[in-house]
């Protein structure tokens, strides 16, 4: 088995007007995201609201993911349930799926200290038949320290990576000093977009990067310079991109800023099953024009090559995504008061 390296994305999930997954938009996305350069994708995970979808809803969403992807790029796919046995059976669902790995978070809710945290992944590593990536999220889940991550890859064939979204430079270099010299194939890819620069600088293999759901292209660009030593332009690009990231984390609601940014690179991506004040919304009107502006900048606007028809152009266009588009506008009529006669 390769090793894991380069940019994964964490797939956002467009929903139709019920609220529903819409498998159409979703595989759109996908052929998206492989078009414009991503390594591989990652459903399931934090930007992809992984909690608010049923245990049937998450497997949908990696049969349909790995269905449309069809071999072109690895799947990192998110297995996190709420306690060991359904989470490995989820391993076992994906593992039947063909997906390269599984990522796994850490125990949440019950905030768990180191032991409780190595007995937890040793007894998923010990049943479950496909590959294992541990993920470190500790503003979300009990934290996985340096000394637990050695003893996992060292008593573990089946953990063989870690994806750590603290944004903590120096906690990933002694990681990486810890664990490379037990476990050489060992992979380490960074979540936290604002430092994916520095981070494979001290050695990450790659990043799963909310950004790169919005800009592959981008994020894809910071990686190859960063790769290639060309490091004046690579850390421009990590200016721009710190921008764009802080615009759409800081704001609004995770991951409500990166769904918008989507939905501006000329996605449906539909209402996020989150409830919304009016002020939220008001909110992301307002930041929709500052995004607009950024991903200007950066000539990441609306994409025709994402299914915006080109001018004298025929589109084939389906009744479901028609339908899907009705149901958009007259919801969105309907929230803005708007009375249909």
């Amino acid at each position: 088995m390769s090793r894991l390296t380069g940019i994964f994305t964490p797939n956002l999930v467009p929903l139709d007007q019920r609220g529903e997954i819409n498998e159409s938009e979703l595989r759109r996305y996908v052929d998206w995201l492989i078009d414009r350069g991503v390594h591989g994708l990652y459903p399931n995970g934090s930007t992809g609201e992984f909690t608010r979808f049923t245990v049937e809803e998450r497997r949908r969403i990696v049969e349909i993911i790995a269905d449309q992807v069809d071999g072109r790029v690895p799947i990192l796919a998110g297995a996190a349930e709420a306690n060991v046995r359904e989470t490995v059976a989820a391993c076992e669902y994906y593992h039947g799926l063909g997906v390269r790995a599984v990522a796994i978070v850490a125990p949440f809710y019950y905030r768990l200290g180191p032991e409780a945290v190595y007995a937890y992944f040793k007894e998923i590593a010990r049943n479950t038949p496909v590959d294992v990536t541990l993920y470190n999220i500790p503003m979300f889940a009990s934290p996985i320290d340096v000394a637990t991550v050695c003893r996992l890859a060292e008593e573990c064939e089946k953990v063989v990576a870690i994806k750590d979204s603290s944004g903590d430079l120096p906690h990933m270099i002694r990681m990486i000093q810890a664990v490379r010299p037990l476990r050489p194939e060992f992979s380490f890819l960074t979540g936290w977009d604002a430092s994916l620069m520095l981070m494979l600088l001290a050695g990450c293999d790659g990043g799963t990067n909310a950004s790169s759901g919005v800009v592959p292209e981008v994020t894809r660009k910071l990686y190859e310079l960063t790769l290639a030593g060309k490091l004046d332009e690579a850390r421009q690009v990590q200016y721009s991109l710190v921008t764009l990231f802080d615009a759409m984390i800081l704001g609004p609601e995770f991951p409500d800023g990166f769904r918008l940014g989507a939905s501006l690179r000329g996605f449906r991506m539909g209402q996020g099953r989150q409830p919304q004040t009016s002020t939220q919304v008001r909110d992301l009107e307002t930041l929709s024009s500052t995004l607009q502006g950024l991903l200007s900048a950066q000539g990441c606007g609306a994409d025709q090559g994402s299914g915006s028809p080109e001018s004298g152009r025929e589109v084939d266009v389906g009744s479901a995504e028609v339908s899907d588009l009705v149901e958009t506008i007259l919801g969105e009529l309907k929230r803005r008061g708007v009375a249909l006669v």
